[in-house]
């Protein structure tokens, strides 16, 4: 597999004198080191846009998609720590010395490495406490852009580079002599939370057994890096979490310290051999609870049970957060045309699965497009929503709408190659144009670029299942629906299940779960299919009659049911077989 790169600016953070200050005073030192992250450099960094990607406690190394956003952002940090540690005595002062470049990294699931990332290091060792030092590179953005007065440094050779490097530094006091006007933002005023935003709090280990609280901090790591795959989702670091271990600290505080708008905690209890883990999703401005549940398992092996709880956790929480966002914005009125509003205001429509909420998604989708041409997440929900509206009959030119959903989805891959959303699109535009190999190799794309994707698991069986594979298929749905269980999308993936079923002659099974299709949603009857040839294969002639008749009320034509034959089914096998069900009910 490739090694994922992108392009960066990386901004590498030290505390001058770090193992000096934890020597004369541990506890001390760490409270506030504490307080500058939640209070100062944490916050610095999302207003900035930017990502913390490592704290040690010693030394931190964020990423900007913007050069002047890095600079701006490290200015400030140093304006505002002067401010902190001006009534502190000299040797109890925390400094931060601070080194950016921008580069080309390597990109890891919480890490980044790379040149670029070995310089940024190495200027950050080269700036005094209290000031910063940055790279050619970087001079030759910002130098026009902010008014920040750089020092040229000359040539400087360092540990570890073959070649020179031209610095220029930012002296200690020349970011907190700055006009406040001159800094991007003040955080005096509370910060509003980032749009979709969570910390994962440390599980609390409830056994008398202290050897358990490995298992709950490795579900809290576990879960912080899977949560962490959710594109769009800003998830505080672990080593900030941790910070509020064992303390007695209300949700609404927490959200209003980190700036954000969820708080997920949850507890481990181990009985014997049996343990169960409990977890619950809190809106932090209301404290609300969202959603809770129990986990209880049969202890065998650690890890492999850590992972399937982290599975379920993730794979339930993801529908109840993105459905909370878009219900939120929804229910308020539009002020801005906000691309990310206007995203979700189409999210909310789309969900609803008809045809007029789907005119709607496409017209939200593509006001956010003209708002933001770069937006990946609007290109991929532009592309399902034409090609839902194409394979459902919402539109009288179902071929210029496949066309165009290709064409967008074409472009959000090409915006961002790792948005696991992105190849859902492409997955499902090609498995109505007929390329069902690029539809299996698509989703199985998105499934590893978030291994908890419930539709991208539950859509993969359908694929399968029409290609000749669905025992294959049916665990592949299965796993979706486990992952998502009550997914607004669910009544699609019973449908895909029923079809499964079908092909492997468990005709009461298809029936049953083609008619809970069918109940969910009205407006989608492909179950019915499944539900009108299962009946007739188990020879309820009459049942099968009335199903097919429905069946023609709602679709005449029956064009829904003859384009999942021409598009869908590559399977010979499989076609025959459905074939035989339907003409046994009089399909002709």
């Amino acid at each position: 597999m490739p090694v994922s790169r992108h392009l960066a600016a990386i901004v590498a953070l030290e505390v001058d004198g770090y193992s000096r200050l934890m020597a004369e005073d541990e506890e001390g030192t760490h409270a506030r080191l504490t307080a500058h992250l939640r209070e100062v450099v944490i916050p610095g960094i999302e207003q900035h846009r930017g990502r913390l990607v490592k704290d040690t406690g010693e030394q931190m190394l964020a990423e900007f998609s913007s050069v002047v956003d890095a600079v701006r952002c490290a200015a400030e940090i140093q304006h505002d720590m002067a401010g902190r540690s001006a009534d502190l005595p000299e040797h109890q002062r925390i400094r931060y010395r601070i080194g950016i470049n921008a580069g080309d990294v390597i990109e890891e699931p919480e890490d980044i490495y790379g040149d670029g990332v070995n310089i940024a290091n190495r200027l950050e060792n080269l700036a005094p406490p209290g000031g910063i030092c940055i790279s050619q590179l970087v001079h030759d953005q910002v130098r026009y852009r902010l008014q920040y007065h750089f020092v040229d440094k000359g040539e400087q050779f360092v540990k570890n580079i073959a070649r020179a490097i031209r610095v220029f530094a930012l002296q200690p006091g020349a970011a907190a002599t700055l006009p406040v006007s001159q800094l991007p933002l003040s955080r005096t005023p509370p910060r509003v939370p980032p749009r979709l935003s969570v910390v994962v709090l440390p599980f609390i280990n409830l056994t008398s057994d202290s050897d358990q609280q490995y298992f709950a901090d490795g579900i809290t790591e576990d879960l912080t890096t899977e949560l962490s795959r959710i594109s769009g989702l800003l998830v505080i670091s672990r080593n900030t979490a941790f910070t509020f271990r064992g303390q007695s600290i209300g949700t609404r505080q927490i959200g209003r310290e980190l700036g954000v708008r969820y708080v997920l905690e949850g507890s481990i209890r181990r009985s014997g051999d049996e343990i169960r883990v409990a977890a619950q999703l809190i809106e932090a401005e209301t404290d609300a609870h969202l959603w809770a549940e129990r986990f209880d398992s049969h202890l065998t092996g650690l890890f492999e049970l850590q992972d399937e709880i982290v599975t379920a956790i993730v794979g339930s929480i993801e529908p109840e957060l993105l459905k909370s966002e878009r219900d939120r914005i929804a229910a308020r009125p539009q002020q801005t045309e906000d691309a990310y509003e206007l995203y979700q205001r189409g999210m909310f429509h789309h969900y609803r699965q008809n045809k007029v909420d789907n005119l709607q998604a496409q017209a939200y989708f593509r006001r956010a497009l003209l708002v933001d041409p770069h937006s990946a997440q609007a290109s991929a929900a532009l592309s399902i929503a034409l090609t839902i509206a194409a394979y459902l009959s919402w539109t009288d030119y179902p071929e210029r709408n496949y066309e165009e959903a290709l064409e967008w989805v074409q472009r959000a891959v090409e915006l961002d190659p790792r948005y696991p959303n992105a190849h859902f699109a492409l997955a499902l535009i090609s498995m109505w144009i007929g390329r069902s190999d690029v539809a299996e190799a698509e989703f199985k794309q998105a499934i590893t670029l978030n291994p908890n994707f419930a539709a991208a698991h539950a859509v993969l069986g359908v694929v399968l299942t029409f290609r000749g594979h669905p025992e294959a298929g049916l665990a592949s749905i299965e796993k979706g629906i486990r992952l998502s269980p009550r997914d607004p999308r669910l009544f699609i993936w019973l449908a895909g299940l029923a079809a499964a079923h079908y092909q492997l002659h468990h005709y009461v099974e298809a029936v049953e779960i083609g008619r809970r299709s069918w109940t969910l949603n009205h407006n989608y009857f492909t179950g019915l299919t499944y539900v009108v040839a299962g009946l007739a294969q188990l020879g309820k002639a009459d049942e099968a009659r009335s199903a097919l008749a429905l069946l023609r009320e709602l679709d005449p034509k029956l064009a829904a049911l003859r384009t999942t034959l021409d598009r869908l089914y590559q399977d010979r096998t499989g076609i025959e077989h459905l074939a035989e069900g339907l003409r046994k009910a009089g399909f002709e």
